[in-house]
């Protein structure tokens, strides 16, 4: 069971190793709805890219704590977010890094990934495939593997970015916090991070409803994996950590079209000059097409996410 205790455990371990990253005031402009005084957590000025540097590094760390770090270094399977910062503290901690991403993967996140030094390894059309070799490879060699979503220090260094967004909201805090989900790392960390002092509400493609059909269903199932965000929101298949994490603190799931995430991306670069790939526009997109309706006055945060993206198609009708 993934609780605060375990976040604030990570915070102090990643410390000096992530960047605390910044807030800016999310206006009613950018939400397109009334809201009360609300933040966006610029989660894509993260190291790597993307908030999966957290948890790479927590994964790492502890394992090395334990005396668990073995000389075959660490696998990761990945869409192209957590390898990328798997491969990011893997070379900032000297430790060798193997990864293995879908033939899918953007070129943007391809030619970032090399450039980290790791081994890379292209296996199969979806993340689940490469998942599939990945594990069968660090069976093979003893090395560490490094979940993408499901491990209680991966999703524990998820979490300490709400830890950083409630201290920067101040004494009043927040009302609810919006974040996308895919696998439900980042959301378990969140939640259990968060843990009553707010609202979680978990966004989704409505091409990849993972976490809405295991709400549906009683526990994780498969769902097609398809849309603008699969690169980064592409898991087949819920973590059991994330589903347990958001029964346990009441998550609700709402689900976004991709149309509406490629207008919410758009948005935010052309009216606040924030660069986002289409995972880290899902959650504000929740707000900008109702899918989530905010009460007169509430305090909301989003989190943007990520920002390992070709910016050369911001003006294309889906990207």
């Amino acid at each position: 069971m993934l609780n605060r205790a375990d976040v604030e455990e990570a915070a102090a371990r990643i410390s000096g190793h992530v960047r605390r990253t910044p807030v800016a005031v999310l206006e009613p402009e950018d939400a397109g709805v009334a809201v009360g005084p609300s933040l966006f957590k610029l989660e894509m000025l993260q190291h790597s890219g993307s908030f999966k540097a957290r948890g790479a590094f927590n994964r790492l760390l502890a394992a090395r704590e334990a005396g668990a770090l073995p000389e075959a270094g660490v696998i990761a399977a990945s869409g192209g977010n957590h390898g990328l910062a798997v491969g990011h503290a893997a070379a900032r901690l000297g430790i060798q890094a193997e990864i293995f991403v879908p033939t899918t993967a953007p070129p943007v996140k391809l030619a970032a990934l090399k450039a980290t030094g790791a081994v890379v390894g292209l296996h199969g059309a979806e993340y689940a495939e490469a998942y599939g070799a990945a594990k069968e490879r660090a069976a093979a060699t003893g090395a560490l593997f490094c979940h993408a979503y499901d491990q209680p220090e991966v999703c524990a260094g998820q979490g300490t970015t709400a830890l950083e967004l409630l201290e920067q909201a101040g004494p009043d805090g927040l009302d609810t916090v919006l974040v996308a989900v895919g696998g439900g790392g980042l959301l378990a960390g969140i939640a259990a991070a968060v843990d009553g002092r707010a609202r979680v509400v978990a966004v989704e493609p409505e091409a990849i409803p993972t976490l809405h059909r295991a709400l549906a269903a009683g526990g994780p199932v498969d769902v097609p994996v398809s849309g603008i965000a699969a690169d980064a929101l592409g898991a087949r298949r819920l973590g059991g950590l994330a589903h347990e994490t958001a029964v346990r603190h009441g998550v609700r799931s709402v689900l976004v079209p991709d149309a509406e995430i490629a207008s919410a991306r758009r948005a935010l670069w052309e009216r606040r000059r924030l660069l986002v790939e289409p995972a880290g526009a899902a959650a504000l997109a929740a707000l900008r097409c109702g899918a989530y309706r905010p009460e007169p006055g509430e305090r909301v945060g989003v989190v943007l996410c990520g920002a390992n993206t070709d910016p050369s198609d911001l003006g294309s009708g889906l990207g």
